[in-house]
């Protein structure tokens, strides 16, 4: 399939399919299929036997480990396989333990210290057969190299995870005189060894499950050390390099540093911890005393205000016990993009990273502007990746002809653009705000060219953009015959709730090469077909489809999904994410690694806690010390495997039954549904066991047989196609783990059968969106897809690197960030109305406690908005009153009040200080909180009943995208009326006027009635200071005079007013004394 071979547009049920603006059609380059048996404990080439033989170090279960981890086993260890936990026997060659005496067979004491003469007859041979005259230059079995024991080589192909890099002979550098010794190495052409489960035992201990990884690899690693420190020490004293090598130990360095894990866990400092846990328990505790006081301590003469109050702070209570025992044992995380590039892309040698599909997703693009959009994809083409490893899908949901034009210009800009970002590196790649950026550009930059050449570049992004601007106001008026293309061709989506599917591929392997004649990144065009009649599920739907097709056409073993404004600020941003997912221990369990959203053009007092800083730097961090963050819904890197709904590769006891299900329903294995999920268990652990794909094409339209279907880890084709629809190409894309085509695809087929998996009744009756993709039941579809990821056994990880991965644009507008909080809020409550509420879902499954205590924070949320707007309005109701929720207190019951505001204070502050967020952050995200729930949450909570229980739909609305035109935050000023500014508004109203009326009342009752008054107004003056930002945002820019001065004018004015009617100056004393006798009957 070759770059601009020309639009593709069909429809799989009506049987049609055609090709506009044809220019011919190439098939792309399959990805090769690569597999090798490698170490599971250090990394490296299981190696081979004296016979030429794959090693096998245990008979039972074909548990792959080398031969040195064998022999450390055996001698340091528990003497016993990792997984399946039977003892070892010893192999031919192998040194004696304790416990060997036990054993037959194998004695043979004249071979027991020999077993490398065996891996060097082994090579001998295969240097006759294929290496020719090569002389691999190897080490002595006592020469004192403790590192490269197991076969490390320093100079080569660096030892791979068995998903991602091909068996090869790997040559060492010259690092001794005498005895040679060959290199572990396995012959691609031979079969991987098939591991035979004994029934008679537990399934269950089969499977990479069982590894108790920590403890075995940390004390693996500081033996390393350890020996590390001893040879350096003997052998470099007073020399430049390591005796008898000719190496000044910078290689040996490089290929221990090769081995290291690719992150880290940085622990908070427990000077900031402890204090911040402490101040927890006492708050709770000190909570509790003064719940316990309000409870029984009503107040007679305003019984309804004191009922109403003590509801509204016990929910209070448990919304913060919600949120706050999810941050318990927050973490930071270090990567190492170092040990990254030695590990899967040194310098000289083929890349062996893992292949990435990345997602943009876009709907109208008179909402997204198609500049904003088209500043991502460049971002996403220039990013630091290996092209062939890169692709970038674009769905236009909208099918607007206008973002199909504007990507077209875009691939054509792209060709200059991406090599000039790789030639001098910068950053951010999106030009837009790559040109934008207010600093010294010069900085660090050494090649003369560079200052031309910018000019040259910014010149031609100029001509760009007024290309798309040309798009834009070209797009504003629709024709009445509908859109045409340049070849006369009507565009197939002049009707977008009724169109075919259309892909286009822009860029690729094939074609599209940049203007220094090197490949750019695949660049594909996609709108899945719409028909009347059928469900499309919004966004969700648009991104299952994305998945199925970049399964047909490139099969990235990862993806990566971003809004169409969230552009690449970092383009190491994937490299990032692979330090996680390419970890041999994270990555066979790590489901998703989330980076934080932060923003552009937001003011600089961000009035609407548009960045969200407390959520994404205290919230998240906190959610990463148990199973990971929640899923955000954009700047998200998946494990394409855990999008399939297959399980996680997990420990002992991540395997063990969730604690709670365990003590209140018995043991999960009890039961039909206890033994589907054990067999699920065995299921995913041994699909993980090969590399190599479960089916390949011929076995999948064949069907499988011959298999019992309780027993068997198999699944019919029938089940396949239940679960994954009637794809055989995309079924078989399922299984290759770590990506890449199906080797028996037709590649003439792909187009048809991209088609074919975005057609509008793919998914009927499959498990698409319920079990399996994007999870359909929410508009914010993006928590329920990560929950049911997290319930199956998942983890997920928080990534935050120095500089921002990635960086969007958000609504300042008060308006439109109602709006959008709007929608966050309503997807939250559909979820709490549906059967994956996690108030009830998932205890079955391995879902931990405080991580469904996060999850359910995330769904009753906007519950909390009834209580709070009660609240607010309270102190209102006690000023024009004369009431008041509280009764007179001693000394002792006021301690517990001074208690729990000092508590509060405290935790705000440790909170702040371990998170080194700021706390002007803090507050603004504070006040949002209660503009936010006295407004879009109390709507959601409405509109979600009326949606569940009523069917009545509410219509989804895009955020808009625009940008300032009219200066800078010129949209903050902006006013635009909604029914959500009617209840803060009423809030505002309703408190101001209890403020006057309260003082006017103490005014006329005199001194006594002062004391009463000050509780009161606290509270109706904490509201006013908390709707503060709302009432500047209804004030708008008009008259461009101060809100405070506004708002003081008012309360003043007023005070003033009735201070100046109780003095009355120009009544006589005689006149008032006679009004007084005289009273009111007079």
């Amino acid at each position: 399939m070759e770059a601009n071979a020309g639009l593709v547009a069909g429809s799989h049920k009506r049987n049609e399919f055609v090709r506009i603006r044809h220019e011919g059609e190439v098939g792309p380059k399959p990805l090769k299929h690569l597999n090798s048996q490698v170490c599971q404990i250090c990394g490296d080439t299981v190696g081979l036997t004296a016979t030429g033989d794959v090693f096998v170090a245990c008979n039972e279960c074909a548990f792959p480990v080398c031969r040195p981890c064998y022999e450390y086993e055996r001698k340091d260890g528990n003497q016993s396989c990792p997984q399946c936990k039977t003892r070892y026997k010893r192999h031919r060659g192998s040194p004696r333990v304790n416990g060997d005496d036990d054993e037959d067979g194998v004695d043979d004491l004249e071979n027991e210290f020999e077993y490398a003469h065996g891996n060097r007859k082994a090579t001998q041979q295969r240097q006759v057969q294929g290496r020719g005259e090569d002389d691999l230059s190897v080490s002595s079995r006592h020469d004192p190299i403790p590192l490269l024991t197991n076969g490390q080589p320093v100079s080569g192909e660096m030892p791979a995870t068995p998903d991602y890099q091909s068996s090869r002979a790997a040559t060492s550098g010259p690092l001794g005189s005498g005895e040679k010794r060959a290199l572990p190495y396995v012959d691609p052409s031979m079969p991987v060894p098939v591991r035979i489960v004994d029934p008679s035992k537990d399934l269950n201990s089969y499977g990479l499950g069982n590894v108790d990884w920590k403890e075995r690899v940390e004390g693996w690693k500081l033996k390393q050390e350890k020996n590390m420190m001893q040879m350096t020490s003997r052998y470099t004293e007073g020399k430049g390099d390591l005796e008898g090598t000719g190496s000044n130990g910078e290689d040996l360095q490089m290929a221990d540093d090769a081995r290291q894990p690719l992150n880290r866990v940085v622990p908070i400092s427990s000077s900031h911890l402890t204090p911040y846990r402490v101040v927890i328990i006492l708050r709770l505790i000190i909570l509790g005393f003064f719940l316990q006081y309000r409870v029984t301590h009503p107040v007679n003469d305003a019984y309804p205000l004191w009922l109403t109050s003590v509801i509204c702070e016990i929910w209070f209570a448990l919304s913060w016990l919600l949120d706050q025992f999810p941050k318990w044992s927050p973490i930071n995380r270090e990567t190492y993009l170092d040990r990254l590039a030695l590990r899967y892309d040194r310098d000289g040698e083929p890349s062996q990273l893992a292949p990435v599909d990345v997602f943009v997703s876009t709907v109208d693009p008179l909402k997204e502007p198609p500049l904003v959009t088209a500043n991502t994809v460049l971002s996403i083409l220039a990013v630091d990746y290996p092209v062939d490893k890169v692709s970038c899908y674009v769905s236009d949901d909208g099918s607007a002809m206008l973002t199909f034009e504007a990507l077209s210009e875009t691939s054509e800009f792209a060709r200059k653009w991406v090599p000039f970002c790789r030639k001098h590196n910068i950053e951010p790649r999106a030009p837009e705000f790559y040109f934008a950026q207010k600093i010294d550009y010069l900085k660090d930059k050494i090649q003369p060219s560079f200052v031309k050449e910018r000019r040259a570049m910014k010149r031609e992004y100029e001509e760009f953009k007024v290309r798309i601007n040309a798009l834009v106001a070209k797009a504003q008026k629709t024709p009445e015959e509908g859109w045409t293309m340049q070849d006369g061709t009507p565009w197939p989506g002049n009707n977008p709730r009724d169109h075919p599917g259309m892909i286009q591929v822009f860029l690729g392997h094939s074609g599209g090469l940049d203007t220094d004649g090197n490949e750019l990144p695949r660049l594909v065009y996609v709108s899945r077909e719409k028909r009347p009649g059928f469900q499309h599920h919004k966004k969700a739907g648009a991104m299952n489809a994305l998945i199925r097709v970049s399964a047909v056409l490139t099969n990235g073993a990862y993806l990566l999904n971003v809004d169409c404004d969230h552009y690449f600020n970092n383009s190491k941003a994937l490299r990032e994410a692979m330090c996680f997912m390419m970890d041999p221990a994270l990555g066979r369990k790590t489901c998703y690694v989330q980076f934080p959203q932060r923003f552009d053009g937001i003011d600089l007092h961000d009035r609407y806690a548009n960045r969200n800083i407390v959520f994404f730097d205290i919230n998240l961090k906190g959610l990463d010390g148990i199973q990971g963050p929640v899923y955000v819904g954009t700047g998200c890197c998946f494990n394409r495997q855990a999008l399939y709904g297959y399980d996680p590769v997990l420990t002992e006891a991540d395997l063990e039954p969730n604690i709670i299900f365990k003590n209140c329903c018995g043991s999960r294995k009890k039961g039909r549904s206890g033994n589907k999920k054990y067999i699920d268990k065995k299921r995913a652990m041994k699909r993980t066991e090969s590399t190599v794909p479960i089916f390949n094409m011929e076995d999948i339209e064949e069907g499988v047989e011959g298999f019992d279907d309780d027993r068997s880890l198999l699944m019919s084709q029938k089940s396949l196609e239940k679960r994954f629809g009637q794809s055989p190409v995309f079924i078989a894309s399922t299984f290759m783990e770590q990506g890449g085509i199906p080797p028996s695809t037709n590649p003439a087929s792909l187009l048809k059968e991209a088609i074919h998996v975005i057609s509008c009744g793919y998914e009927d009756k499959t498990e698409w969106g319920k079990e399996i993709g994007w999870i359909y039941g929410s508009v914010t579809e993006d928590i329920l897809t990560g929950f049911k990821m997290h319930a199956r056994g998942w983890i997920s990880i928080y990534c935050m690197p120095p500089r921002p991965a990635f960086k969007g644009s958000a609504p300042i507008n008060l308006s439109d960030r109602l709006n959008q909080v709007l929608r966050w809020a309503l997807g939250s409550i559909e979820i709490l109305l549906s059967r994956h509420c996690p108030i009830w879902y998932g205890y079955n499954g391995r879902l931990r406690l405080l991580e469904r205590l996060a999850y359910i924070n995330t769904i009753v949320y906007p519950i909390t908005s009834i209580p709070l707007i009660a609240y607010c309005i309270l102190p209102a109701i006690c000023l024009l009153t004369g009431k008041f929720i509280i009764p007179e207190i001693s000394n002792f019951a006021s301690m517990w009040f001074i208690l729990l505001f000092v508590s509060i204070f405290a935790t705000g502050i440790l909170e702040l200080r371990w998170s080194g967020v700021g706390i002007e952050d803090w507050w603004r995200n504070e006040q949002f909180w209660v503009i936010g729930g006295t407004s879009a949450h109390l709507f959601a909570v409405f509109q979600g009943l009326l949606k569940v229980l009523a069917g009545i739909d509410t219509n989804f609305t895009v955020t808009s995208k625009a940008s300032d035109e009219d200066g800078d935050f010129a949209e903050l000023y902006v006013f635009k009326w909604t029914t959500l500014l009617i209840p803060p508004t009423t809030v505002l109203v309703v408190n101001l006027v209890g403020i006057v009326a309260g003082v006017s009342y103490a005014i006329n009752s005199g001194y006594q009635s002062w004391g009463p008054l000050f509780g009161k107004l606290f509270f109706a003056i904490w509201v006013i200071v908390h709707l503060y930002p709302f009432l500047k945002g209804l004030l708008g820019r008009q008259n461009r005079t101060p809100t405070i001065v506004i708002v003081w004018s008012i309360l003043l004015a007023s005070i003033f007013s009735l201070l100046w009617v109780r003095i009355d100056p120009f009544t006589s004393s005689t006149q008032q004394a006679a009004a007084n006798q005289c009273g009111i009957n007079c």
